[in-house]
C-alpha cells in the first residue's frame, strides 16, 4: 500500500526495511475506518435477499417489509449532515466511535428481533449509527494521512469499499440466508464492529474539537426533513410511479424544506452549510459529481440484479456471483487511481473514469436485445472500474476544498448527495422497468440514462476540479 507512520502522526511512503510494527501502526487507521464504512454500505444491500425470508418468519406485512429495507436508508441519508456537524463540534473520532457502538448494538438487536415492529425500530437505530460513522470516516482519514499521496491512496481504498460492499451484499446475503439463517445477516456486523471500535480507539488519534461552534438545530431539522422526504419519494417512485400523489407531495415538500433552509442559512450565525463552502466550485461541483456517478452505478447494479434474476433465472447467490466482474474492478481501480493522483492531479482521474463508465453502460445498450451474459461482462467491468477510478479524485477534491474545521460537514455533504444519487438511480431504474412495454427495453433505457449521467459528470469534472494536484488543499 505504501503507508508508513511519521513522527507527526501522519503517513508517507514506507522507508526501506520498515519494521512490521511501524507498518501496522500506519495501516491500522485505514483498516478501522474502512471496516466501519464497509459495514454501513453492506447493510444497504445485504438485506434485500433476506427480506422474503424475514417476512415469512416474522409474519410481516408488505408495509413492514418495506420499512425493514427503507427505514435504514431514510434515517441514514437524513442524518448524515447532522453527523458531520456533530463530528466537527465534538471531535470526529468521538462521534465515529459512538456511531460504531450504536450500529453494532442495533445490529445485535436486529438479529434478536422477535417481531416486525421491533426489527423496524432496530433498523432505524442502525441507520442513525451509520449516519454518525460515514462523515467521520473521511475526516479521520484526512487527519491520519496528511501527506497528499498517502491520503489519495487512503481515499481510494475507502471509496472501493462502497462498490465492493454494494455488489457483494446480495452474494453474501444469499449465502448466509441459505446456510445459517437470516439473523446472521445482522450478526456478521458484530465482530466487524468490535474490531473497528478497538482499532479506532487504539490507533486513531483524538480529533480536534470546535466546541465554540453551535449547532444550528432548525437548519439541521430542515436538512433531515429535505433529505428524508426526497429519499422516501424516490423510493416510492420505484413502486408507485412518478405521477403518484404521494411521490409528488414528497418531492414538493422536500423542495419547500430546501427553500426554507436557504432562508435560514442566510440568517444563522453558525450555519449548518456555510455559504462559503457552497460557493466553492470544487466542493459543490465534487458533491454534484458524486450524485451523478452514484446515480449511474447503483442504477446499474439494481437493474442488472433484476435482469439477472427475473429475465435470466439466476438465483440470488448466482446474481451476486454474476456481478463480481464489476466488484473486482472497484478495488483495482481505487488502488491505481490513488497511486496516480499525486502526479496527475484529480481532474484527469475523474474525467477519464466517468468517460470509461459511460462507455461501459453505452456498451450494454448497443449489445442488443437479450444479449449473452459474456457480452455484458466488459460493460460491467468498465462501469465498476470507471466509477471507482473517479471516486478517489472526487473525494480528494471535496475534502481538500474544505477547511479542516469543516471536514466532517464536507464529508457529510458529499455522502448525502451520493445517497440521493443512489436513491434516484434505483427509483428511476425501477420505474423504467415497471412501465416499459418490454423488460429488455426498460433495462437498456436505464443504462442509456446512466451513461448520460456519467457524461455530465465528466463535463462537470473538467470545469470544477482544479487541474493541478493539491491546488484546493486547506490547512
Amino acid at each position: 500500500m505504501g503507508f508508513a507512520a511519521t513522527a507527526g502522526g501522519g503517513v508517507s511512503g514506507p522507508p526501506p526495511g520498515a519494521a512490521p510494527e511501524s507498518r501496522w501502526r500506519s495501516l491500522a487507521p485505514l483498516l478501522a475506518v474502512c471496516a466501519g464504512y464497509f459495514m454501513v454500505i453492506l447493510d444497504v444491500t445485504i438485506i434485500n435477499v433476506a427480506v422474503p425470508v424475514v417476512g415469512r418468519d416474522l409474519s410481516a406485512s408488505l408495509t413492514g417489509i418495506q420499512w425493514i429495507t427503507d427505514g435504514y436508508t431514510l434515517v441514514f441519508a437524513g442524518f448524515l449532515l447532522t453527523g458531520g456537524a456533530l463530528g466537527d463540534r465534538l471531535g470526529n473520532r468521538r462521534v465515529f466511535c459512538t456511531g460504531v457502538a450504536v450500529f453494532t448494538a442495533s445490529s445485535a438487536a436486529c438479529a434478536l428481533a422477535p417481531s416486525t415492529s421491533f426489527l423496524v425500530a432496530a433498523r432505524l437505530l442502525e441507520g442513525l449509527g451509520a449516519a454518525l460513522i460515514v462523515p467521520g470516516s473521511l475526516a479521520l482519514l484526512q487527519q491520519a494521512y496528511p501527506a497528499p499521496a498517502a491520503r489519495s491512496r487512503a481515499f481510494g481504498l475507502w471509496g472501493s469499499m462502497a462498490g465492493i460492499a454494494a455488489s457483494a451484499g446480495p452474494l453474501l446475503g444469499g449465502l448466509l440466508v441459505s446456510t445459517a439463517g437470516w439473523r446472521w445477516v445482522f450478526l456478521i456486523n458484530l465482530p466487524v464492529g468490535v474490531a473497528c471500535l478497538v482499532l479506532t480507539l487504539r490507533h486513531v488519534a483524538a480529533s480536534p474539537r470546535h466546541a465554540g461552534r453551535t449547532l444550528d438545530w432548525p437548519a439541521q431539522c430542515l436538512v433531515v426533513a429535505a433529505v428524508a422526504l426526497v429519499t422516501a419519494a424516490l423510493n416510492e417512485a420505484g413502486r408507485r410511479g412518478w405521477s403518484d400523489p404521494v411521490v409528488a407531495a414528497g418531492l414538493g415538500l422536500s423542495v419547500m424544506a430546501v427553500l426554507a433552509l436557504a432562508v435560514r442559512e442566510r440568517l444563522a450565525r453558525s450555519p449548518a452549510l456555510p455559504p462559503s463552502l457552497l460557493r466553492s466550485r470544487a466542493l459543490s461541483g465534487g458533491a454534484l459529481i458524486g450524485l451523478l456517478f452514484n446515480f449511474g452505478f447503483y442504477g446499474m447494479v439494481f437493474t442488472t440484479s433484476l435482469d439477472f434474476q427475473h429475465q435470466r433465472g439466476f438465483s440470488a447467490l448466482g446474481t451476486g456471483a454474476a456481478l463480481l466482474p464489476a466488484v473486482a474492478m472497484t478495488m483495482f481501480a481505487s488502488v491505481l487511481s490513488g497511486r496516480l493522483a499525486r502526479t496527475t492531479g484529480d481532474r484527469p482521474l475523474v474525467v477519464s473514469g466517468m468517460l470509461l463508465a459511460a462507455l461501459g453502460l453505452a456498451g450494454w445498450v448497443v449489445a442488443g436485445v437479450d444479449p449473452a451474459y459474456l457480452l455484458l461482462v466488459a460493460p460491467m467491468m468498465a462501469a465498476g472500474f470507471g466509477t471507482s477510478f473517479a471516486l478517489t479524485g472526487a473525494t480528494s477534491t471535496v475534502m481538500g476544498a474544505a477547511p479542516t474545521a469543516y471536514s466532517g460537514t464536507a464529508s457529510a455533504l458529499f455522502n448525502t448527495t451520493r445517497q440521493i444519487g443512489s436513491a434516484t438511480g434505483v427509483a428511476l431504474g425501477g420505474t423504467l422497468l415497471a412501465t416499459a412495454t418490454d423488460y429488455n427495453a426498460g433495462t437498456r433505457l436505464s443504462m442509456a440514462i446512466g451513461a448520460l449521467a456519467y457524461l455530465i459528470a465528466a463535463v462537470l469534472a473538467w470545469r470544477c476540479i482544479p487541474a493541478k494536484p493539491g491546488r484546493t488543499q486547506h490547512a
